[in-house]
């Protein structure tokens, strides 16, 4: 068990035999970063060495143990070798310029007071479990040892100032020694008992006095991370845990970032309140944050199945589109045909590519959906599924979100306003499935236009002003309001107005109308995945392969794998062919003076033409490809078309609940290919 974090002051005087040795490894692996800092001449206080613990344990085994076993004293001695490290570079430098001719445009070398070694976890050891548990798991065990914690900010504090530490001098010998605040105790300072001279004689003095101009202070933050729902069991509740950041880690994470913060676990005295027990609640001091949104992958692909990936297209060469729709048939299987809502969710999960001008200005990449359908038409299962197709996925309702809705909102915490993320912010990077979302709150409609457009939220409540990114793709479903009338607007229909609809790259209305035939089919359907959900469980793997190599069945775990894979391996450009039946598209549904009973009028303008290269670029991806062809162009026209009840190319349209998987996808692409063409054609390409 390590020593009670009390002592730690003691505990580094018996560990100070180490500082030579840690000042040795400094001059080694970090003498540019000494240089660095001895060479700084901004004004900054505090300065971070950050060091890996792995090259920290290669270097001497008994340094990183130390490291480890008893943190909070051996940072300090750590602290206090990279002042010797300092001196030891300082006084080359000086010696340098002493032989040489100084270079005049480098400012001269100072010593800095206030360096703090950080230590960063990642690629050691201390990655295993014991020492890098989920928020959920943490125990007292964990408390006193170099602990890494991994989860997303929900909650971010305004940064204040709090005393590290003041020096006091004794009345009797005059002898000065340091104190520091106990955190755990509120902040609190405890005088020793006897004055602390280190003299033979000693001294028992207990009368000390203040130096005057010796407080030290430090920045100051609280935040709060919640492990990730999505390693979490069915029907866990994900923890939290407070991070205390100090000094030069305050303000580099902000709600809905990912982080991975090591540092130490300690308690702390929670408020007085009167008739209320006081309890030591846990809270997590952090030597060291690092963001980490850019890393949110953690699917694993090997490159036997990538192989795969490429011999199942190699396979369809001279039938694209067939071997599209046997990836899409994979999307929610125990749902008969619904080919058009399939491809829908498939184009909305692979996204386009961003594009940022000369200008700065950013065109989103994510499309968003939206599904309006009667009951039972399965809306809420595709949300679902999507939800598991997506790396990260936060599911919610319109009013089944917590107190910060879907967007963001200040809530007051122990008597100081802190900023709580909503459900757009936490699934930023990934995918945010709202059920009901007719049913949002009024602040939430105001305030989801700027995050599903230009995705940012602004917020300035409480005298908090800042700006949280929402790179998120919005995937909603909604009941419409009563019978729904295709003699009216979208609007009308669901009470959502124009310009929120009109952020919507795809919407599909799922009209429940009696067929007997295809019911028919569909009890059929239902009744026959009984039995192959029995022939399903005796399956190891997660992909189902013949003999050879090749794709027999696309399982939830490969179709991940493979819209991860064609995300970030495929960045599509536009060919003149695409680019021209685009922009033909556009300006025929311009000119066209029907008034579309599904869409708005706000959905004729630029963004209009956004959405259809967004959903080309898609498309692109999903096919396997790196250039937007005509029939990507052409794919991304239909799934549009099938929004709409009045259509401008195809002569039947507006019945996705009806549309399902043809024998041969290809002949009937060349058909409506014809049709489209010749539709197009009078319009110029600018």
């Amino acid at each position: 068990m390590p020593p009670p974090l009390s002592d730690d002051h003691g505990d580094a005087a018996e560990l100070s035999g180490y500082e030579p040795m840690l000042a040795k490894f400094l001059r080694r692996f970090h003498s540019d970063d000494l240089r660095r800092i001895l060479l700084h001449s901004e004004p900054t206080l505090h300065f971070p060495l950050v060091i890996d613990f792995a090259e920290l344990f290669d270097f001497d085994t008994e340094l990183g143990n130390a490291l480890y076993s008893n943190p909070k004293a051996f940072l300090l001695v750590f602290d206090a070798a990279a002042q010797r490290a300092q001196s030891e570079v300082l006084e080359i430098l000086n010696m340098s310029e002493l032989m040489g001719t100084p270079d005049k445009s480098n400012p001269s070398a100072v010593q800095k007071k206030l360096v703090h070694v950080r230590v960063n976890t990642s690629g050691s050891p201390l990655l295993f479990p014991e020492s890098s548990p989920s928020i959920g798991k943490v125990r007292v065990k964990h408390r006193g040892i170099l602990l890494t914690l991994k989860g997303t900010v929900i909650r971010s504090g305004g940064v204040k100032m709090i005393e590290g530490e003041r020096w006091y001098q004794c009345r009797k010998c005059s002898h000065s020694f340091r104190c520091h605040p106990e955190l755990e105790a509120g902040n609190r300072i405890t005088l020793p008992a006897s004055c602390p001279s280190t003299s033979s004689k000693g001294c028992p003095s207990a009368y000390f006095q203040l130096i005057e101009d010796s407080i030290t202070c430090h920045d100051y933050q609280e935040i709060k991370i919640q492990e990730s729902v999505q390693l979490l069991d069915v029907g866990s509740i994900p923890r939290s845990m407070p991070v205390i950041l100090m000094d030069d880690l305050v303000d580099i994470v902000k709600a809905g970032d990912d982080v991975i913060v090591s540092g130490i676990l300690s308690a702390k005295w929670s408020s007085d309140v009167k008739d209320v027990r006081c309890n030591l609640d846990p809270v997590f001091i952090a030597n060291y944050a690092r963001r980490t949104n850019e890393l949110k992958s953690g699917i694993d692909i090997p490159e036997e199945i990538i192989q795969e990936f490429d011999f199942f297209w190699a396979k369809h060469r001279d039938t694209p589109l067939k071997g599209r729709n046997e990836i899409l048939k994979g999307i929610c299987p125990q749902i008969y045909g619904l080919f058009t809502v399939k491809l829908a969710v498939a184009l909305t999960l692979i996204g386009g590519v961003q594009h940022v001008d000369a200008s700065g200005t950013k065109v989103r990449g994510e499309p968003h959906m939206l599904l309006v359908g009667d009951p039972g038409t399965g809306k809420s299962q595709f949300l679902k599924f999507a939800a598991k197709l997506s790396n990260r996925s936060v599911i919610t309702t319109g009013l089944g979100s917590t107190s910060a809705g879907l967007t963001v909102t200040a809530v007051k915490d122990g008597g100081e306003w802190m900023l709580e993320a909503g459900a757009l912010v936490l699934a930023d990077g990934g995918l945010c499935c709202i059920d009901e979302f007719d049913s949002m709150r009024e602040h939430d409609r105001t305030t989801i236009h700027e995050a599903m457009e230009q995705q940012t939220i602004s917020v300035a409540k409480a005298g908090l002003v800042t700006t949280l990114t929402s790179r998120t793709t919005v995937f909603g479903a909604t009941n419409p309001k009563g019978q729904y009338d295709s003699d009216e607007s979208l609007s009308v229909n669901t009470t959502l107005s124009g310009p929120l609809l009109s952020r919507f790259d795809i919407v599909i209305v799922l009209l429940d109308r009696k067929n007997p035939d295809l019911d028919g089919i569909i009890s059929s359907h239902i009744l026959a995945q009984s039995t192959k959900a029995e022939e399903k469980k005796t399956s190891d793997s997660g992909v189902k392969s013949t003999a050879a190599l090749g794709i027999e069945e696309w399982t939830l775990p490969f179709l991940r794998r493979y819209i991860h894979y064609v995300r970030h391996r495929f960045k599509p450009v536009l060919t003149k062919e695409a680019e021209r039946i685009i922009s033909g598209y556009y300006q025929l549904q311009r000119s066209s003076g029907t008034q579309n009973a599904v869409f708005c009028a706000a959905r004729t303008t630029v963004r209009m033409l956004e959405s259809l290269i967004r959903l080309a670029q898609a498309h692109a991806r999903l096919m396997f490809r790196d250039e937007v062809t005509e029939l990507d162009a052409i794919a991304a026209i239909l799934c549009i078309e099938s929004s709409m009840t009045t259509s401008a190319v195809v002569d039947s349209a507006g019945d996705a609940l009806n549309s399902n998987f043809r024998e041969n996808p290809d002949q009937e692409y060349m058909e409506q290919a014809n049709i489209i063409r010749e539709k197009v054609k009078g319009y110029p390409l600018f």
